[in-house]
């Protein structure tokens, strides 16, 4: 017998462990919640742990400006080694005896802060005439990505455990593999070298700080304890500007119609976030005379 599915609305601040892959992680949150739909900000590496935001319900809506927003990381490079998947999984294809010190370390460290040109790993989740990267690279097959500008605002050398190890943290924008950070970080001081450990400690608004695990949901069991768990839908939004409307304005959007504003309309093109009273309505452009609906949330 299927379980009924809840309208829940909302996001899940998960610390994906280690070992579970991002949609086994959001069908388990989903199966958790028997919500009706899910979705996640941002894809996790099996061997990677940390924030992983789930979203539920209305917030699915909202995934992409998730997407879209900063990242941090904290990693561990291995020294030594280049391994085919550029972490821990894959197969040792390289060999060296350099081990840099702090000081050449810290020395190439602004070559990686910036706009910077990455090669993505061969086994990526991007694709390759409809086929996944990494499933192409399983297979053995030639894999050809082209390299992509990535944003890198911040790396810096956290910690030395051993010669054969460093600890670093990141601050990126979208689309940076922190393992081809790692591959071209090690090039650069004439090694080679994988990522042994990888932790994603914010997403946007989301910080591991709030982040529970999948164990403590369990033990939540059920809604609605599990309600407790969830961050609000608006939150994705923390950096668009808020409107308040009326309740007939609200109205007016919720059936996908334009609000005419006839003082305090923004800028033409601006996006904005429309509420009543404490409520997300609508994701709104405004064309400097109404505000056009672009995501209606039904809350």
């Amino acid at each position: 017998m299927k379980r009924p599915k809840n309208k829940v609305d909302g996001w899940v601040v998960l610390d994906k462990p280690l070992g579970m892959g991002s949609t086994q992680a959001v069908g388990k949150v989903r199966w958790l919640f028997s919500a009706e739909k899910a979705g996640h900000g941002g894809t996790l590496d099996p061997l990677a742990t940390g924030v992983l935001p789930i979203a539920l319900g209305e917030a699915t809506k909202t995934v992409p400006f998730i997407m879209d927003g900063r990242k941090e990381y904290r990693f561990t490079l291995r020294f030594g080694e280049a391994r085919s998947t550029d972490d821990g999984e894959g197969e040792v294809i390289a060999t060296s005896d350099v081990r840099p010190s702090d000081e050449a370390i810290r020395a190439v460290l602004g070559q990686f802060i910036g706009d910077v040109e990455q090669m993505p790993p061969a086994y990526s989740a991007l694709k390759i005439g409809g086929q996944r990267a990494y499933d192409l690279a399983r297979a053995g097959e030639a894999v050809k990505l082209k390299p992509r500008m990535v944003r890198i605002d911040r790396l810096e050398l956290l910690a030395r455990p051993d010669a054969d190890h460093a600890d670093f943290v990141v601050g990126c924008g979208k689309g940076t593999y922190i393992r081809s950070l790692g591959r071209d970080l090690a090039k650069a001081l004439g090694t080679v070298g994988h990522l042994s450990a990888l932790r994603r400690t914010a997403v946007g608004p989301f910080r591991e700080e709030a982040a529970i695990s999948l164990p403590k949901l369990e033990t939540l069991g059920h809604i609605p304890p599990l309600l407790g768990a969830l961050v609000p839908v608006a939150t994705a939004l923390d950096d668009i500007p808020a409107l308040a409307l009326t309740g007939t304005q609200a109205d007016r959007l919720r059936h996908g119609q334009p609000v005419l504003l006839t003082r305090d309309a923004p800028p033409s093109g601006t996006l904005v976030r429309a509420e009543t009273g404490s409520k997300l309505v609508a994701l709104v452009r405004s064309d400097g005379v109404a505000l056009q609906p672009v995501r209606v949330f039904n809350l």
